[in-house]
């Protein structure tokens, strides 16, 4: 009995809701209000009094599971079902209606189907998707509503736009699947017979021969063999012919089709054209040379004529007994062994030797294991050693041996690699440097002082002598730019001579150089520098192999080299200047070390000290870059920096300042912005940000112009001290590594 309608005697209807949005219900259609909402719920998405909703989408019962929605849940889950329609076709005695088989595609996630029809060959018919992916009306008077899960059945009709597609078999998940919604699934049907494609398979059954033909497969042997080659070296002699000699032939036999090609291997001077093969690729019959066999007469298959003329019911059968056929014979990969002869249209060649891939062949497949090959390879001719006549004295060695080596005389050809290689480029000179005093015993030339160039790019050599004040010599060009040969070679010889190199230069050598004699006393940095980057064209400057060295003199007197160099250090330092480590070097080799060697370990253990930086000049470079690069960003970059510092100090860390930097795309190399924060470091490594910004703010605060001087190369260098001498050696770390002392 309802309770009546008065306070107090209803219940709140709106205890437990959660949802109290309202539907639009009105709305414009063609700028006209009306109601557009009839089917659409009232408020919270309940319906209202007497309205009956429709599902849109397929329900399916609640389960054991998830409650993830049905575009969730069923992702990438579809429907299959085999059916079949009836085509009408018009106008045509052979069929009136056709029996088409397509396929049903119902997707879960979103009630979407699509049907596709198996392309069938020659069929003549756009086959394919017949129907796209979509939601598919039922048919009038209910095309508001769509198909779901629940039309879907075996031995059931379903109307897609008109035309009635039976559902005859599903696979196994759509039988589970409807199973599992407590569908009752029918027995699967048989799909009927098409007229048409039947009386196409007659026909097509009575077009093929009653006797089969003869299967000729060379595809096989061709994709097992293709590119594999036998090759046999062999010996053709033609003796006994008129002006006939021996001669070498190479065979290949293709293991793809069984073709044979012959290439004959023409010796140098041998009076003969070279000509491309000996004998063109194909098969090679045994028995030849034969008679000429008219076009048509060697076939594959033997055809028969037994019902008639063509053309008036006769037909054409096949012969499998091939009467009359033409045989042949041509030699197979068994025919090939070392030491057999063949017969290649009348010329009898001999199989004297094969290569490794033919010998593997043989032992696979045959099981041969002797290759013992026939001796078929003429004596060698003795070769005459070309003698040249020696040198006469006209122009240069090199010319005169061109002149020998053709008809036709050729300069001679130089280096154009090494010149390019070693040509001078930018601040490479690629020049060899070196001081030289003359070695004599007239004391005005002892005081001489000589410039050594050696050119790297052709080997060739200058000297120049300074000019020096009051030494009554006039300076200039000592010798022209020119190769000069070693001392001690004979003038007049069939062999070249021997020139010097860039391995007989080094800081300590005598050399001869056209009858004077110098030594090299001093090089330019440049020189050092270059021969420790190339330390295996010059070992003086090897210090793995002078420490090796070493190693063998001091074995077995260690103790005395300690104790010799700590006397030379009374300050227990363990520097000593250069002049000491080197006499102390000298007394302790014995003349087994060359100056060049010495100097090469004062460079290396040298103590160097750290140039200090300009930081006003660092600042003016810096100022020039961000200028080039329009950086203006300076008030957000101070603005960070104070927003990372939390304590208000105006300092940060190293490695969160340059994180800033970076993160501004300060426009600054690495190595300089790391030094320039170097240089603002304060107490504890951290960074004073106000005073960088105010350096590198080039708008506010620009620097005054500075002027840099690039290196240059010095070309009127005259053996004057560089800038990077060495001033004290330490000696320590010499010791540790020669000989592992720690103390």
């Amino acid at each position: 009995m309802a309770l009546p309608l008065l306070p107090g005697n209803s219940f709140n209807r709106n205890l437990g809701k959660e949802k109290f949005h309202k539907s639009q219900h009105f709305g414009y259609s063609n700028d006209i209000s009306m109601l557009l909402g009839e089917e659409k719920s009232g408020i919270g998405g309940e319906p209202l009094p007497g309205q009956k909703l429709k599902p849109k989408y397929s329900v399916f019962p609640r389960g054991i599971g998830s409650d993830a929605p049905s575009w969730v849940a069923f992702d990438k889950q579809v429907l299959s079902f085999e059916a079949f329609f009836e085509e009408d076709v018009q106008q045509r005695q052979e069929e009136t209606f056709r029996i088409r088989q397509c396929k049903i595609y119902f997707y879960l996630e979103d009630d979407t189907i699509q049907v596709v029809e198996p392309q069938i060959k020659n069929s003549g018919m756009s086959q394919g998707t017949i129907i796209r992916r979509h939601r598919i009306p039922l048919p009038p008077p209910n095309d508001d509503q769509f198909y779901t899960v629940d039309h879907f059945n075996i031995n059931k009709d379903l109307v897609f736009y008109s035309r009635t597609f039976k559902i005859v078999n599903c696979d196994e998940f759509t039988r589970n699947f409807l199973r599992k919604l407590g569908v009752r699934i029918n027995p699967p049907d048989s799909t009927p017979p098409d007229p048409y494609s039947t009386m196409r398979k007659q026909m097509e059954d009575n077009m093929k021969p009653l006797r089969p033909y003869e299967r000729i497969d060379t595809l096989r042997q061709f994709l097992e063999h293709d590119r594999h080659v036998l090759r046999f070296y062999c010996l053709w002699d033609d003796t006994p012919c008129p002006f006939g000699d021996k001669r070498e032939l190479i065979l290949h036999y293709y293991l793809a089709d069984d073709t044979i090609e012959i290439i004959e291997v023409i010796p140098p001077n041998s009076g003969r054209d070279s000509v491309p093969v000996f004998l063109h690729r194909g098969k090679l019959p045994k028995n030849a040379p034969a008679k000429m066999y008219n076009p048509g007469e060697i076939t594959t298959r033997t055809i028969l004529n037994v019902f008639g003329p063509m053309g008036h019911g006769g037909r054409f059968i096949l012969d499998n007994l091939k009467t009359g056929s033409v045989h042949q014979e041509f030699y197979k990969d068994c025919d090939l062994t070392i030491g057999a002869a063949i017969s290649a249209w009348g010329r009898m060649i001999i199989l004297c030797d094969c290569d490794e891939f033919t010998k593997n062949y043989y032992r696979t497949k045959y099981g041969i294991e002797d290759f013992t090959p026939v001796q078929y390879k003429f004596p060698q001719r003795t070769k005459y050693e070309k003698k040249l006549p020696p040198y006469n004295g006209f122009g240069s060695e090199e010319d005169s041996l061109c002149s020998c080596l053709g008809l036709l005389p050729k300069p001679p050809q130089r280096d154009f690699k090494k010149f390019m290689e070693k040509d001078r480029n930018g601040l490479e000179s690629n020049i060899l440097r070196f001081v030289a005093k003359l070695v004599t015993e007239n004391p005005i030339d002892l005081e001489r002082k000589f410039i050594i160039s050696y050119f790297l790019s052709d080997d060739t050599i200058a000297v120049f002598e300074p000019l020096q004040r009051n030494s009554g010599i006039l300076g200039g060009k000592f010798l022209e730019r020119c190769r000069i040969k070693k001392p001690g070679q004979e003038l007049f010889k069939s062999e070249m001579s021997e020139y010097f190199n860039a391995a007989d230069v080094f800081v300590g050598a005598r050399v001869n150089f056209n009858g004077h004699k110098f030594i090299l006393v001093d090089a330019d940095e440049y020189v050092f520098d270059y021969m420790e980057k190339h330390v295996q064209e010059f070992p003086m400057s090897d210090i793995a192999s002078i420490i090796t060295k070493l190693r063998n003199i001091g074995e077995m007197k260690s103790r005395e080299i300690k104790l010799l160099f700590v006397a030379n250090d009374p300050g227990n330092r363990h520097e000593m200047t250069y002049e000491t480590f080197r006499n102390v070097m000298v007394d302790i080799a014995e003349r087994s070390l060359t100056e060049h060697e010495i100097m090469t370990l004062g460079r290396y253990y040298s103590v160097r000290e750290k140039p200090e930086v300009d930081l006003g000049l660092l600042m003016a470079v810096a100022q020039e870059q961000l200028k080039k690069k329009s950086f203006e960003n300076f008030s957000k970059l101070t603005d960070a920096f104070v927003y990372n510092d939390r304590e208000r100090k105006g300092l940060l860390p190293f490695q969160e300042t340059k994180t800033i930097c970076k993160a501004f795309k300060l426009p600054l190399a690495d190595d300089i912005l790391r030094v320039i924060l170097e240089k603002h470091e304060e107490s504890g490594g951290a960074i004073n940000y106000m005073k960088l910004v105010s350096g590198l703010n080039w708008r506010e605060n620009p620097s005054p112009a500075r002027l840099t001087t690039p290196i240059q190369f010095d070309a009127e260098w005259s053996g004057q001290a560089t800038g990077s001498v060495v001033m004290n050696v330490n000696y320590l770390l010499l010791l540790e590594e020669w000989m592992g002392l720690q103390n």
